[in-house]
Formats: structure tokens, C-alpha cells, sequence
């Protein structure tokens, strides 16, 4: 990205998606410890190291959730539009920020993933993405949305398509591959819980 590019650029602030209902899991997967403390704070923290503002995505019914109620938060203002409500909700209240969005179920996600997405960062494009290493689609829940992506994803969720990977292949989105190993690995199950504690 060049000096002029990066000067024009948008603002970055950080979004953790911890608005789902966790049902592949059966218990909140915001609140799980993984590090010594519910993957939802450890993953704010990990964002507010390389970003000055950061919020949560939650739902209206979640808004006191011990954990959750003590962070800054944006609420939900679709419903049933699962990642892609908060995305959505976040640029509809900040429209001229651009959006580092990560999952909150992402126990390996690490600071050098993090620092190589906002360095490869493409501000001309709608978004800046990893590659999955599962499947070779883009990964939208560890991605950088711009601004210019907001109208785009709106008219998907709109028509019921909310799905962000989907908003990502057919956009105009800045391909990474994979930086770090394992780090966009998202845990959705009992059994993937149960290995992933055996592996840590």
C-alpha cells in the first residue's frame, strides 16, 4: 500500500462477533477459557493490541451478560442474519470506519495474524481477507470490511443471502494467504473442544 493510499485510508476500528447462539457447541462459546480467562475478553484484548477501539457485537438479549455488559458494545439491528448482523450494525453506526472483524471463537488467533491483515490491507478494495486453509474460501470472520462494503452486504442480507463468505467471494476482496498455522481455527463442537484442549 503506498503513503498516499495509507493516508486516504479509512479509520480501523475492531468488532468481536459474539452474537451467536453457540447451538453446535450447547453453551456459550464466547465464555469458554482457553487462556485463563472467557475467550470473549481474551479476544477483545487481543484486538485492542494493535487497534485504539474495539467493540462487541451482541444481541439485544445479551446486552447484561455478566462478561459481556462490562465492554463496549453494538447491538444487533437485524435478526436472524447471523455474522453478517454484526458486521452490518457496526458500519451503520460508524459508516466511514473500516471494520476488523474477528469471531470470538478462535483460540489461536494471534497478534502477527492480526499485524499482517492491517499491513496487507487494500483500502480500494470492499475488504481485505485470508484464504481458509479448510477449503480456499475466503475466511470473513478474521477479515477486514471497508466502508465501500457496507451497501453491497446490506442488499445481500436484504434479499436473505447474509451470508459474509458469500459477500466476499462475489465482492471486490484482497486474497491473503494463511499466515499463521492453525490461527483462524474456529471451535464449534464438543469434540473439536475436547481436542483442541488435548493439543494445548
Amino acid at each position: 500500500m503506498s503513503a498516499s493510499t495509507q493516508s486516504s485510508a479509512a479509520t480501523v476500528y475492531g468488532l468481536v462477533l459474539s452474537g451467536g447462539a453457540s447451538r453446535r457447541m450447547q453453551h456459550d462459546k464466547a465464555l469458554i477459557d482457553y487462556h485463563g480467562e472467557p475467550q470473549l475478553l481474551w479476544t477483545y484484548r487481543l484486538l485492542s493490541s494493535v487497534l485504539d477501539r474495539v467493540f462487541i457485537s451482541v444481541r439485544s438479549d445479551q446486552r447484561d451478560e455478566p462478561v459481556r455488559r462490562d465492554l463496549p458494545q453494538i447491538v444487533d439491528a437485524f435478526e436472524d442474519a447471523g455474522p453478517a448482523a454484526g458486521i452490518l450494525s457496526a458500519q451503520a453506526l460508524y459508516p466511514d470506519v473500516a471494520w476488523l472483524v474477528v469471531a470470538c471463537d478462535l483460540p489461536r488467533l494471534d497478534t502477527a495474524t492480526l499485524q499482517h491483515l492491517l499491513q496487507a490491507r487494500d483500502p480500494s478494495r470492499d475488504a481485505t481477507a485470508f484464504i481458509s486453509t479448510h477449503d480456499g474460501l475466503p475466511e470473513p470472520l478474521c477479515a477486514l470490511w471497508e466502508p465501500a462494503s457496507h451497501a453491497k452486504l446490506l442488499e445481500r442480507v436484504l434479499a436473505g443471502r447474509s451470508c459474509p463468505r458469500k459477500a466476499l467471494i462475489q465482492g471486490n476482496t484482497q486474497l491473503l494467504q494463511p499466515y499463521t498455522a492453525h490461527a483462524l481455527d474456529n471451535i464449534n463442537t464438543p469434540e473439536e473442544l475436547a481436542t483442541l484442549r488435548a493439543a494445548l
